[in-house]
């Protein structure tokens, strides 16, 4: 009995250890097969060598787990050679394959994938119609627009690459895959950059160029952002995150890297344009360049997410401040240096000084760009009165270029010819204003901005009577109000505007204004100060007695 239970245990561990046997045996095998496949390399069937990294990985952990067996150590240390070679020849793969399709994007295939409007007309660089710096377009038809960024890596291939690129990070070759990405990518995002005509220029070259030439080389500049973010940046964005989904820590890394260089080549120019000597001329490229910065911000920080991209992000804010300070400086320079113009020559005649008739079509001009300087304006003085700090901006250029005569008239002998030369060149600065969207707010802002409701009901009140305003600040208003007005009537009545026509075209144009917003605010709140003490103090006209005196504006009166 004892002795037929110790031939059945017998038979047991020879069956278990032939299975053992068995077992290690087919891990041989497999081995052999994985190693076969391995030495072969990848380029011919490039899933079976990535079957095979997998298998041998599986032997790895199997014999890992049967240290009990004695050749397991010599095994695992031939498995742990052949995978590190693998891994090598996954990598020169990896570098091969993404090379080989890594190619220049041409300008003509990047100018398909914009918007029509946008597209260059043939033989320029530039978008059809218009110089890009003097394109009033403005932000809100360029974001309606619909962009095609271009397919940089063909579909097929980057499944491919994932896997390539998965078995690395699994290899704990992270630092290899990312920088095989960076240096092939980057290369060819420059070279597209570098072919559709972007140039790296420092702010010593930029001091050296023309202005007419710097004037087009800006305009091309805005255009290039457009094409580099919208196109380029995006199309790049998307091949990183296809091909390394499920890969977190080098989706942000390599986007980052790949892009770096390029936004600084980019970012470098309007650096350089932004810290170069202010004049008055280049106000209005800092607001085109201004202008895209601000067009471009949420694309910017959509595509430049994630923490490895915080410095191209705060790079990309760092210039729209600095473009915004400089043309908010330069804005001043020129309130400036109109007040200050010291240029002797008289106009003999009594004619319209070069002064006036420049410094008007600059005011016009201004008037294009009318929301961006809003936005600007907002940027640093955080009101939401937008128009008013416009309006204040305008007047005061206007105000010195008054000044400005005022001096210069005083250079005539003969004081008919004094006159004369005020006469002709308020007439001038008047009637071209009257003909430009300024003329609501040259000389009338200021006074219609006290009969604003801004800042003079609370957010509770139902907008439509005066609840919530308070009786004090009425008051005020309609100090200031009368203030300025008396001030007005004082001055421009003194004005000669000889053109009868002319003359009640200018009042009327007043009057449109001025009386239904003064009747507008007397009717909505002037219960409070009617009902208070002394209403005529601060009630002191009715709409009919304004009327009656714009109909002494302009008649020379001493």
């Amino acid at each position: 009995m004892i002795r037929t239970h110790s031939i059945r245990r017998a038979h047991e561990n020879i069956d278990k250890t032939l299975k053992a046997a068995n077992v290690i045996l087919n891990r041989f095998d497999l081995s052999r097969e994985a190693e076969a496949k391995i030495l072969k390399g990848p380029h011919d069937n490039l899933e079976g060598y990535l079957e095979a990294i997998e298998q041998l990985r599986s032997n790895i952990r199997f014999f890992n787990n049967n240290k009990s067996f004695k050749s397991s150590d010599g095994v695992l240390n031939h498995a742990n050679n052949l995978l590190s070679k693998a891994i090598s020849k996954l990598e020169h793969e990896f570098k091969q394959l993404l090379s080989s399709y890594s190619k220049p994007v041409e300008p003509d295939r990047l100018y398909e994938c914009l918007p029509n409007s946008l597209r260059p007309s043939s033989g320029s660089p530039e978008p059809s119609g218009k110089n890009p710096s003097n394109s009033r377009t403005g932000p809100t038809t360029a974001e309606n627009a619909v962009y095609n960024p271009p397919v940089l890596i063909p579909p097929r291939v980057l499944p491919l690459l994932h896997d390539l690129a998965q078995h690395m990070v699994h290899a704990g070759h992270t630092q290899q895959c990312l920088i095989i990405y960076r240096d092939t990518r980057s290369q060819v995002l420059q070279e597209s950059l570098h072919q559709l005509g972007v140039e790296k220029l420092s702010k010593d070259d930029v001091q050296k160029i023309q202005w007419e030439v710097l004037e087009l080389k800006i305009g091309t500049w805005i255009h290039f952002m457009r094409i580099a973010v919208k196109l380029l940046f995006a199309a790049e964005r998307k091949v990183c995150d296809q091909m390394f989904e499920g890969i977190d820590s080098l989706k942000d890394q390599c986007f980052a890297d790949v892009t770096k260089g390029s936004v600084a080549m980019l970012l470098s120019f309007g650096d350089a344009i932004a810290k170069s000597k202010r004049s008055p001329e280049k106000l209005f490229v800092l607001l085109d360049m201004y202008e895209i910065m601000r067009e471009l911000h949420s694309e910017i920080e959509t595509l430049f997410s994630g923490k490895a991209c915080k410095e191209i992000r705060e790079a990309a804010v760092g210039l729209t401040r600095r473009l915004a300070q400089t043309a908010k400086d330069t804005f001043g320079d020129f309130e400036e240096a109109v007040e200050k113009d010291a240029t002797r020559t008289a106009v003999a005649d009594g004619t319209v000084h070069p002064l006036t008739s420049y410094v008007i079509n600059y005011v016009k001009f201004l008037f294009d760009y009318q929301s961006t300087l809003k936005q600007l304006f907002h940027e640093f003085e955080k009101s939401n009165d937008s128009d008013a700090e416009l309006a204040s901006v305008t007047m005061r250029i206007m105000q010195a270029l008054q000044i400005n005569l005022e001096g210069k008239s005083k250079q005539y002998k003969d004081p008919a010819l004094t006159n004369l030369f005020l006469m002709n060149n308020i007439h001038y600065m008047v009637r071209s204003v009257r003909r430009s969207e300024a003329k609501d707010l040259i000389a009338w802002a200021k006074i219609l901005q006290s009969l604003s409701v801004q800042g003079l009901t609370s957010s509770g009140g139902d907008g439509g009577n005066s609840s919530g305003a308070s009786r004090a600040l009425i008051k005020d208003r309609l100090k200031i109000f009368n203030l300025q007005f008396e001030e007005l009537h004082q001055r421009q009545s003194q004005w000669t505007v000889p053109d009868t026509e002319l003359r009640e075209s200018l009042r009327l144009a007043v009057a449109e204004v001025l009386l239904p917003a003064y009747r507008s605010f007397i009717k909505r709140f002037g219960l409070l100060v009617e009902n208070g003490k002394n209403p005529h103090k601060y009630i002191r006209y009715t709409a009919e007695d304004l009327d009656r005196m714009l109909g002494e504006f302009f008649e020379g009166k001493t």
